[in-house]
């Protein structure tokens, strides 16, 4: 299926965390917006691979997407291998996105880092005609960076005020990792389950205050990105 964007991350959550609103706003317009989770989750402190599933197919339903895939690859295991990247990369030709999104380079999390760097070498090989010819290749127009864990310098923000209480329901469909559970239940303390949503909602809230708006959600870039008038 061909995509308007396409969005990265390790797990299922991660695109949710960084730019549901972005994700919800843009579809609501009439883009088809897919998202690529790389891993099942399988080393989650908490919820099952099955949990999880369920969680990432309720979080795609609310915000609208047109594509959901899962690659498989091992969690904590994403290595800037040649199958690794080959795996991505392939994703990229199938769908032909203008533009995709990756987690951003610096993050607690090292399978955030190495989704960023994996991301990052398929869309430069995905434009190699050389590489993988048994796939059209694709010319990606701009790869931007969104924010999970770490927030770095934002280059550019998106309003996303009209659309954060649907940014806020698809972060309540994953309750597995993001609710204590009840005494007694199979669920350990995470950095996701202690008030973790609460401050995803408040460094929202700072970004958009920085362009006078309630709520915002910010991207990087490595190269500068075009516009035809200001």
């Amino acid at each position: 299926m061909s995509l308007d964007i396409l969005i990265f991350g390790a797990h299922a959550d991660d695109a949710e965390i960084g730019m549901a609103g972005t994700i919800a706003k843009h579809a609501a317009a009439g883009l088809k917006v897919g998202i690529c989770d790389l891993t099942r989750a399988e080393m989650s402190s908490n919820g099952t691979v099955e949990r999880r599933a369920e969680e990432a197919e309720a979080a795609s339903s609310v915000l609208g997407l047109s594509a959901r895939i899962n690659l498989g690859l091992p969690d904590r295991g994403l290595y800037i291998t040649p199958d690794h990247v080959a795996a991505v990369t392939a994703e990229v030709r199938r769908h032909a996105p203008k533009i995709v999104f990756a987690p951003y380079w610096e993050d607690r999390h090292p399978d955030h880092v190495m989704c960023s760097r994996l991301v990052e070498e398929a869309v430069f090989n995905a434009k190699l005609r050389r590489y993988m010819p048994e796939l059209p290749a694709v010319r990606v127009e701009q790869l931007y960076f969104y924010f999970i864990n770490d927030l770095g310098k934002a280059d550019l923000i998106v309003d996303i005020t009209g659309y954060y209480n649907i940014k806020e329901k698809a972060l309540s469909c994953y309750s597995s990792q993001f609710e204590q559970g009840a005494p007694g239940a199979d669920v350990v303390a995470t950095p996701l389950n202690q008030g973790y949503v609460e401050r995803v909602k408040a460094r929202d809230s700072l970004l958009g205050q920085r362009n006078l708006v309630p709520f915002a959600e910010g991207f990087a870039v490595k190269s500068p990105y075009k516009i035809e008038l200001f």
